[in-house]
Parts: C-alpha cells; structure tokens; sequence
C-alpha cells in the first residue's frame, strides 16, 4: 500500500473539505426550499429520495472522476423532480395512489387481518409492539391497527364506531369482508 493510496494528499484533502461544504450549504437550502416533509417522518417515496441525494453527494465529495458540478445538478434535478411530484400528488389523487403506498388495516376490532399482514410483511410481535407502545395489553382492545405509508403502525383503541362511519379511514387499504367484532 503506498503512503498515496492512503493519504491522498492534501490536494485531494482540501478539495472534500470544500466539496463537502458546499454540499453541506446546498442540501440546507434544498430542504429550506422543499420545506418540513423533506425531514419529517418519511415516506417510502421520500426515503428514497433522501438516500439519492446522500449517495449523489458523497460521490461528489469523494470521487474524483464525479466532478462537483455534475454531483450538484443531480441533486438539483432530484429535488426539483420530488418538489413536482409532491406538488403534483397534494392537488390529485390519482397521482398520490400511484406515487405513495397506501396505508393498511393490520388489525380490525381486535382481529388480525392475517392476509393484510401477511402481504405487508408484519407480524403478530410487530402488532402487539404496536399496542404495548401504546398503554394496550390485548388485540382485543385496539379498534383498528394501520401501517402508514411511513412504516409506522398507528393504534386506535377499541371504541363503538363502524369503519364506515370514520372519515379518517376513508384512504386505508381494508379487505372487503371484515371479519365481525369478536369473530
């Protein structure tokens, strides 16, 4: 190994220093711009994109055949793109179902939906997780479970109210034949 494969020289050093300053200022500004969905609690499709800019940007850093230029309009390019579809998906729902996952009924009046969970690949632990997090001890108790479109169960505790009669429900992915409370 020479002392050059290792050490790069401070050329090399100095350049990833500013190179990764600048990303550093444009990644702030980028999240400025898109606003606070950019760093909440993401999304399949928002994840993805977090993890584009991160890798375009440690190759703009740290390879030398990438030139920063072209590392930056990529990140540019990607957020532009995530700022049209996100645009885009808040003012149509056509575009929301085919750019977003839709959320999932795990659980319905203290019933596991094996089918639902079974396709979202969740299990009986992650469920009954899911409750203890949320001060329940038995399935029995959640009226509904739903796996959101950013990976997290949320629990509705049991409660006299048909899924029908829930607007809040009105966009999770349920079965068509509900099993009957206590089935």
């Amino acid at each position: 190994m020479h002392n050059s494969d290792w050490f790069g020289g401070w050329d090399r050093i100095l350049d990833s220093v500013i190179a990764a300053t600048l990303f550093y200022i444009l990644i702030v500004l980028i999240v400025r711009f898109l606003g606070k969905r950019t760093t909440a609690q993401l999304n399949n499709f928002d994840w993805i994109i977090n993890i584009t800019v991160g890798s375009l940007a440690a190759s703009g850093i740290l390879l030398e055949n990438v030139s920063n230029a072209t590392a930056a309009a990529a990140i540019i390019t990607i957020a532009a793109l995530q700022y049209v579809l996100t645009f885009i998906s808040a003012r149509s729902e056509k575009a929301t179902r085919v750019i977003k996952a839709c959320p999932t009924l795990l659980v319905h009046k203290g019933n596991f939906l094996e089918e639902a969970m079974l396709a979202a690949r969740i299990s009986h632990g992650e469920v009954e997780a899911a409750l203890r997090a949320q001060g329940l001890t038995d399935v029995g108790d959640a009226n509904w479970v739903i796996l959101e479109t950013n990976g997290k169960m949320t629990v509705l505790p049991r409660q006299e109210i048909e899924i029908e009669n829930a607007s809040a429900m009105n966009s999770v992915r349920r079965p068509s034949n509900l099993p009957s409370p206590g089935a």
